[in-house]
């Protein structure tokens, strides 16, 4: 049934629609875009309480509700290295062989999901990985999760298939196939990488200092001589609709916390893993 259900992404026009999306939700409709915001609220039961704008009528378009921020109070910061975004912990684990766990019976290459960089996958190769999926109801911005410097960052074009645990069961390669942003930072324990995996219907992935990044054509590769120097609880980017962010660390003096393990939600701030 899975296979059923998933099938039909080999063959819509996966950028054609979300390019779509992507003009849709930016639109101002006035009352038509705050009924279907409403309409969003109650199916997937958004509490709007913790927004840092809670009126619907705040919000001039889909993507200004969908990408909203919280009140500052709401999501504390922990110690050591915290969760980058509101999201299912989808898979959590450490780095075998050069292989990332995406669902039961399916792995993919590390060096696959950096875009074949194999100077960064040797950053990683014995370290630890987490899959954080955001469902639609979620708080889509990202945060940097430890106090770091971001060196460089890698565009990787591809597909766009659903990033949902159903799609992760049955299509191989899922995350190393699909659009994504590679960011690579420097911390004081070692390196660090965020993916942020596009998906259909995703408009766009933008950061807070390239803006968006709309479905490029080639592979694209920004390095930063002045690295950005970035605090803990920091916000790096959004997703202009929801998908998934991967986080690699490749540092032996960090662990996972135990109780942070696989289909449990995590809110950004939380703590996700401990310093040794």
């Amino acid at each position: 049934m899975d296979k059923l259900l998933t099938s039909i992404q080999y063959i819509i026009p996966q950028h054609f629609l979300s390019k779509l999306v992507l003009k849709f939700t930016r639109l101002k409709l006035g009352g038509i875009t705050h009924w279907l915001i409403k309409r969003f609220i109650k199916y997937y039961n958004v509490d709007m309480s913790i927004a840092s704008l809670p009126e619907v009528s705040n919000y001039a378009s889909f993507n200004q509700f969908f990408t909203r921020s919280l009140k500052p109070t709401v999501r504390p910061l922990a110690t050591d290295i915290i969760s980058p975004v509101d999201a299912e912990i989808s898979q959590i684990g450490e780095i075998e062989a050069g292989t990332l766990l995406q669902a039961k019976g399916h792995s993919f290459k590390l060096t696959d999901l950096l875009g074949g960089n194999t100077d960064f996958s040797d950053l990683f190769q014995q370290g630890l990985f987490c899959t954080l999926y955001l469902s639609p109801k979620d708080y889509h911005r990202i945060h940097v999760p430890i106090t770091s410097e971001l060196t460089d960052m890698i565009y990787v074009p591809g597909r766009l298939f659903s990033v949902n645990q159903r799609t992760a069961r049955v299509i191989p390669n899922l995350f190393a196939r699909n659009e994504r942003l590679i960011c690579i930072f420097k911390t004081e324990f070692g390196p660090m990488a965020l993916i942020l995996v596009g998906a259909i219907f995703v408009g766009s992935i933008e950061t807070k200092w390239t803006g968006e990044i709309n479905h490029l054509s080639q592979i694209k590769h920004w390095h930063y001589k002045e690295t950005k120097h970035l605090q803990l609880g920091d916000e790096l980017g959004r997703f202009n609709m929801g998908s998934t962010v991967i986080m690699l660390l490749g540092s032996k003096r960090i662990e996972w916390l135990s109780e942070q393990c696989k289909t449990k939600n995590i809110l950004m701030g939380q703590q996700l893993a401990r310093l040794l």
